[in-house]
């Protein structure tokens, strides 16, 4: 006897649809690796039916004043905030997080980062009017793109589909987002919300693969194509667009340096590493996974820090003494096992290092110490629960192996020494660089990295940017 599958549906001009030609994914629970929903598999003929819809809906929401479109987002955040249980349950199902840690840490996040964009909306930077040339008034205009393709990843599905839609509604865009094939369910629930409180057109939902986000890009109707995902397929986005020269916004990955010096709280330092190397089980961009510790403490951190993997406790998702939950697939376990499996002779695994029973995508809390600076699993982004360790001598050393990788979108800094932190912090090439801290985000700071971690902002007044156009308007005064 077989159980049915939920049926998720696309969301496309205030209606929830199936795909046009009826093809189907499974969406899999990872705490148990079983699938327990279907969702559209969305062609080139329900992408048409989402563009034209965004593109209908776009003037007519462009030219409501800013104060209408923030009550717009302020309903939905109090929509959202009344169904959160939901919501919560939704995402946790789908993507294994603990329930307890995605309440507290999620969900207020979510809530605070849609009120900030509301604001936003109210607030246009702009150069003030004057006479830069005489019997000339110049004014700058500060207008939304137009259509936005979206594309979410499956380690934050509801807070990233925030990110995206927030900034981009809020600016007076309309949107087509896609979120990832293995965890669409928190954001087909989220169109239903919004979608009871926006015009018919200006929210869209188009569930579907890979080749369902390249069908997006392509498409000829967006102006602007953001992406939160790997390396490759930013750059896939970005040669895509270019072919019509869309505006593109790519959060790409990292693999963040954390540096310990020797006179740092050793205690606070691994407390903190612990928390942010394996919340979400590491499948974070910012993830603490990448630690470099000066040679005089590296044997006390390390030992500290395998004591603390060996005490950290991964489980399902209603476990209220769990830090984190399933990886999200079973080819991300595979890939996770497959960097330890490749581990040079040199390296050591100090704790875990294996999968954890044999239902669902479990991997244990592992620490790797004896890395050197060309070993894969030093430059690759792993994306799972694994902290490596290398040792550092001097603070020019330090700053080499920290911006020797090719991401650059996160790091910290663990010092006593104020001087040192701040000239580690103008060193180190990264977006953002935290001392004696890792990981907290806050809607009023940008969120966004250089090199191969992409370009463009989250959060902050700065993304909020990245989803309008600026235009010069001048006017003679003889007229």
């Amino acid at each position: 006897m077989t159980t049915e599958l939920r049926r998720l549906r696309n969301y496309i001009d205030g209606e929830f649809r199936d795909a046009a030609d009826g093809r189907t994914t499974d969406v899999v629970n990872p705490a148990v690796g079983e699938a327990y929903a279907s969702a559209p598999l969305s062609a080139a003929a329900d992408v048409d039916a989402a563009m034209a819809a965004a593109e209908a809906a776009f003037p007519a929401w462009r030219d409501l004043v800013p104060g209408e479109r923030q009550k717009a987002l302020l309903k939905i955040a109090d929509a959202i905030e009344e169904r959160a249980e939901e919501l919560i349950a939704v995402e946790c199902e789908n993507t294994g997080k603990p329930i307890g840690l995605t309440r507290s840490e999620e969900m207020p996040m979510m809530l605070d980062q849609i009120r900030f964009f509301a604001g936003a909306a109210r607030m246009l930077e702009g150069r003030s009017a004057g006479e830069y040339m005489e019997g000339l008034t110049s004014i700058v205009r500060r207008e939304p793109v137009g259509v936005c393709a979206q594309v979410a990843p499956w380690n934050y599905p509801m807070m990233m589909a925030v990110w995206k839609f927030a900034p981009a509604l809020a600016a007076g865009n309309t949107v087509v987002l896609k979120p990832s094939d293995t965890t669409p369910a928190s954001t087909v629930l989220l169109a239903d919300i919004i979608g009871s409180i926006v015009p018919k057109g200006v929210f869209n939902v188009v569930c579907g693969d890979r080749d369902t986000g390249r069908l997006m890009v392509e498409h000829k109707v967006p102006a602007m194509a953001s992406i939160t995902g790997s390396v490759r397929a930013g750059m896939q986005v970005a040669e895509s667009a270019a072919k019509d020269l869309k505006r593109v916004h790519l959060e790409l990955g990292g693999k963040a340096p954390v540096v310990v010096f020797d006179d740092a709280d050793i205690e606070k330092a691994v407390g903190g590493i612990t928390e942010a190397g394996f919340f979400n089980a590491g499948q974070d961009c910012t993830a603490a996974t990448r630690v470099l510790v000066h040679a005089d403490v590296h044997d006390e951190f390390v030992g500290a820090l395998a004591k603390a993997a060996a005490e950290t406790k991964t489980g399902m998702p209603d476990d209220e003494d769990v830090l984190y939950g399933a990886l999200n697939n079973a080819d991300q376990l595979d890939k996770v096992s497959g960097f330890i499996d490749r581990l040079p002779a040199h390296a050591k695994v100090e704790a875990g290092g294996r999968r954890v029973g044999d239902k669902g995508y479990f991997y244990a809390p592992t620490v790797v110490s004896g890395l050197k600076q060309d070993d894969e699993i030093v430059q690759n982004e792993v994306f799972g629960p694994v902290i490596t360790v290398q040792k550092f001598t001097d603070e020019k050393q330090a700053v080499e192996y920290a911006n020797g990788v090719e991401y650059a979108l996160a790091s910290s800094v663990w010092t006593k020494d104020h001087g040192r932190a701040m000239r580690m912090s103008k060193a180190l090439d990264f977006g953002c660089v935290w001392i004696n801290t890792h990981i907290p985000l806050v809607a009023e700071m940008p969120h966004g990295g250089f090199k191969k971690s992409g370009y463009g902002k989250d959060l902050s007044a700065y993304g909020f940017e990245d989803y309008t156009r600026v235009k010069h308007v001048m006017t003679s005064l003889d007229a």
